[in-house]
């Protein structure tokens, strides 16, 4: 029994062609996206409740519960437009990051003046924070990154400006109009303040969380910025990415996880790999020489 469904096994396989096996690699990834997308609470809820439904369905038919079975199936016939309207907030987050990735090799003219204007603007955010948690002043920057966050520009005042620690101050003074909202940050430059963000659906949260954490939260959830959020009333620093909070932080801690965050390797990568040709090359040149000796 066992021998006869292992020949019949290789001889399938003998069978299968290159696009089969790449076929397989691409829906097993896709099935591995999928599972790592729904790791989420409230989108993995929803998912575990459509397993519940589909299993329901399929025990109905093989009882033969006919009406029951009747009922799912016209509730299947609208269930591709119903996944669309729960899975809404997810399907957008999706094509927001498949859409904001840029081609790398354009820019590569402007990286370095990026990276050197992201390290001033993290000195300058790390001083204002510090000062900002001295004076118990609240504070919500947004570092946007990969996914653009024009909508929640546009819900405050667009901006143009290089970051200062006195400008962020100023602006989240707490008689200044603007001071209530947030301010994005795109490639070192202070792009929009007053702006609203989305608030944190995790039911989860600690409730001794106010609305400006809820709201850095709710942003990190909805894309893959670093928020920076000053507590108006104990004056502790806290970084929200990914819908992780990170709480009570010094200074130092600030710098060091903006900086890992925020300055990518990819200099350092390449330099090594310049490095590494050049001692190749050379190391070929001498070779070149010695056979020529």
């Amino acid at each position: 029994m066992v021998s006869t469904w292992l020949a019949n096994l290789g001889r399938y396989v003998m069978l299968l062609k290159l696009s089969d096996y790449l076929d397989m690699l691409l829906m097993a990834l896709v099935v591995y996206k999928l599972l790592t997308f729904v790791k989420t609470s409230r989108t993995a809820n929803l998912f575990k409740g459509v397993l519940f439904f589909l299993a329901a369905m399929a025990l109905s038919t093989l009882l033969e519960l006919h009406g029951i079975s009747y009922i799912m199936g016209f509730l299947v016939n609208w269930g591709v437009l119903a996944l669309i309207i729960l899975f809404q907030p997810e399907i957008r987050r999706v094509l927001e990051e498949l859409g904001s990735k840029k081609l790398k090799f354009l820019g590569l003219f402007s990286h370095g003046e990026t990276l050197t204007a992201m390290e001033h603007t993290i000195g300058q955010t790390v001083v204002a924070c510090t000062e900002m948690s001295k004076s118990r002043t609240g504070a919500l920057i947004v570092f946007e990154r990969e996914i653009l966050l024009d909508d929640m520009v546009r819900s405050g005042t667009v901006l143009d400006a290089s970051v200062s620690s006195e400008l962020l101050k100023n602006i989240f003074f707490v008689k200044a109009p603007m001071h209530d909202g947030a301010v994005i940050v795109r490639k070192g430059r202070l792009l929009g303040a007053g702006c609203m963000l989305p608030l944190s659906k995790n039911v989860n949260l600690s409730r001794d969380l106010g609305m400006r954490h809820r709201a850095g939260i709710g942003m990190s959830e909805n894309s893959d910025a670093v928020v920076v959020i000053v507590s108006e009333e104990t004056g502790s620093i806290s970084v929200a990415i990914g819908g992780m909070l990170k709480r009570h932080l010094m200074p130092e801690t600030l710098e060091n996880l903006l900086r890992n965050e925020l300055l990518t390797q990819e200099p350092q990568e390449t330099d090594k790999r310049r490095f590494h040709l050049a001692e190749w090359l050379r190391s070929r040149k001498e070779e070149s020489k010695d056979h020529a000796r």
